[in-house]
């Protein structure tokens, strides 16, 4: 089995997405019977300096000032509509600004994208997580994520190597990383993570270990490795996709090396030190439900998941963000899947199988009244004939050499019918 077929992060995947059907349902409808007690607020900021050769998601580049501020109005409009439908009952667990790159927003206007945010129950005093970049991790912006209650930031470095960053199409020095490293420590955060890239073009055991030494010089809370993945319309598209063997390595040399360091494994990509709770919440992702603001935010209700157009060409992600900045009807769900019983089972064995913890069986038998072994039994028997998956009375969970087909395992467990759409998706 390929052992590099698909990220992921969430289920379905948003390639399965499709024009929800007229009449669109309105949000009141949609979140109507939901848990509303421990919510995710995610703001997307499609905006960044550069585009990274590996990237496909929605954000545009050399957004100026009147597209920015034009932008945070709609937020603004968006997050009136979206509290009016919750009806002033829901409660927030944690909070996300993800994009694209956030602090691509100057620091008057990150203090606008907070206001907004705060508008929402419990923004301020619950986690907020917030990625940056490092030509943008500057002390003023810094310092209003900080006053603001930030309590983790994600910044991607990739490789502390030049040329392997030339390589991945992202052109930063290493001196740039280093400043903007100092600058998050001296700000203060509880939780730095580092994201980092393996299977780029040149790259080898040698300068692998010395991107993992280098991000641990900081002993940043949180340490992602991401294997590299070459998508259609990006920049790297066209670049030999051949190097699984390599990829493979070079994982169990990361995960290796960090637990070495004493990190703990959360799942195939995160490492985090066992002393890192500053970013800890009660947010559980496979029952409570996310609001998402912002083109190319998705939402997540237990029956429906919604978002807005999604593009990764950049005439296309322009032309998106431009009608959503004059949008002012935001009180319906336009583009999205609905999640019949079997998909709701599908999903909450994907999200907990591809972490470490795995699957409670017991909180699986509560939620659905059957148990995940006798929903899944070809799938999850395939994977503990290869070695991959252990089960007890009250536990599935993957194996290290089963974390470490992740990608493989996650893209199995997907319906057919999910399956099929993204097979029919058009890359645009």
């Amino acid at each position: 089995m390929n052992q590099y077929q698909a990220y992921v992060y969430a289920y379905p995947h948003k390639t399965a997405y499709r024009p929800l059907p007229a009449p669109l349902p309105a949000l009141r409808d949609v979140w109507d019977g939901e848990r509303l007690d421990s919510l995710f607020l995610y703001m997307h900021v499609p905006f960044c300096e550069m585009r990274c050769g590996f990237c496909n998601l929605f954000t545009r580049t050399g957004a100026p000032e009147e597209l920015t501020g034009a932008y945070l109005d709609a937020l603004d409009r968006q997050a009136t509509a979206v509290l009016d439908a919750l009806g002033g009952e829901a409660s927030f667990a944690t909070a996300a600004f993800g994009g694209g790159t956030p602090t691509y927003f100057t620091a008057p206007e990150l203090e606008r994208l907070c206001d907004i945010a705060g508008r929402f129950p419990g923004f301020g005093t619950t986690p907020l997580g917030v990625e940056t970049s490092p030509a943008t991790a500057t002390t003023d912006r810094l310092t209003v994520l900080a006053e603001r209650g930030t309590t983790r930031i994600s910044i991607g470095v990739q490789s502390f190597l030049d040329e392997e960053a030339r390589a991945a199409v992202r052109p930063q020095k290493r001196a740039e990383v280093e400043a903007a490293l100092d600058r998050i420590r001296a700000v203060g955060f509880p939780t730095l993570n580092i994201d980092l890239i393996y299977g780029i073009d040149g790259q080898t055991p040698a300068t692998w270990t010395h991107s993992l030494n280098s991000a641990l010089a900081w002993r940043p809370e949180e340490i992602y490795l991401y294997p590299l993945y070459v998508r259609p319309k990006t920049g790297l598209e066209h670049r030999t996709q051949n190097w699984d063997d390599q990829r493979a390595t070079l994982y169990r040399m990361g995960r290796d090396h960090l637990l070495a360091e004493g990190y703990e494994q959360v799942s195939m990509r995160m490492f985090r030190l066992p002393s890192a709770t500053a970013n800890g919440t009660e947010y559980c992702c496979q029952t409570d439900g996310m609001v998402g603001l912002g083109c190319g935010a998705r939402s997540y209700t237990s029956r429906l998941h919604y978002s807005f157009e999604y593009a990764v060409e950049t005439r296309l992600v322009r032309s998106i963000i431009d009608d959503y900045v004059c949008e002012d009807d935001f009180t319906t769900a336009r583009v999205g899947f609905e999640l019949t019983d079997d998909e709701r089972r599908r999903r909450h064995l994907v999200q907990s199988l591809l972490q470490t913890t795995g699957v409670d069986r017991t909180g699986y038998r509560s939620r659905f009244d059957t148990d995940p072994l006798d929903d899944f039994h070809a799938d999850l028997t395939n994977f503990q004939a290869r070695g991959w998956l252990e089960a007890s009375d009250d536990t599935i969970r993957l194996t290290p050499e089963g974390l470490a087909y992740s990608d493989a395992i996650g893209p199995a467990l997907f319906s057919p019918h999910v399956q099929t759409l993204m097979s029919t998706y058009e890359p645009r």
